[in-house]
Order: C-alpha cells, then sequence, then structure tokens
C-alpha cells in the first residue's frame, strides 16, 4: 500500500513532455516602449553605498526599467534582458560595478 501511494505521489511531480514549468518572454525594445539600458552614464556610482534612492536614480538615467541587485559571492543567472541594470556591491554595500544585461 505504502509503494502505491509512494508511486501516485512521485507521478504528479514528472514532467512527460519536458517542457519548462515558465516561458520567458523576449520582446523586442520596440515593443518595450523603446526603453534600453545603457550603463555608460551610470558609472559614477561605483564606490557609493547603495540604497533605493540611488537606486531609483540609476534606474532613470540609465533607461532600465528592471533591477538586478547582485550580493557578494552571489550566484546570478547569464541570460541577458536589454532593460536591467545590474548592480553589485561588496560586504560593506559599497557599490563596485554597475552593468546592464
Amino acid at each position: 500500500m505504502r509503494l502505491a501511494v509512494l508511486a501516485l505521489l512521485l507521478t504528479g511531480c514528472t514532467n512527460p513532455e519536458r517542457k519548462a514549468p515558465y516561458t520567458i518572454k523576449q520582446v523586442p525594445i520596440e515593443e518595450a516602449g523603446g526603453f534600453e539600458c545603457t550603463a555608460e552614464p551610470v558609472q559614477y556610482a561605483v564606490g557609493k553605498k547603495t540604497s533605493v534612492t540611488l537606486a531609483k536614480e540609476l534606474m532613470a538615467e540609465s533607461g532600465a526599467t528592471v533591477l538586478r541587485w547582485i550580493p557578494p559571492r552571489n550566484a546570478i543567472t547569464m541570460d541577458y534582458n536589454f532593460v536591467r541594470l545590474n548592480i553589485s556591491y561588496d560586504d560593506n554595500m559599497i557599490i563596485d560595478r554597475v552593468s546592464c544585461g
């Protein structure tokens, strides 16, 4: 009986069609409102302490509509998002890299 219940539970975890449980939709820049992140104008932030206010300013100045904070020693995905601003910081919450993607 236990084996039958276990088998039934495990079949609910399978994905026979091997489809991803989600999809990522990449849209052309024109469909995203013409926005594209540009990191060059916001490089002045390197060396500054992180804050929500600074992040909002950097997003506005870079044209980004998505923000990703990258803590120290944190693994990140390598997917490219043309409207995303990436802000990396160190253990002291000091920004050490600003990039788009």
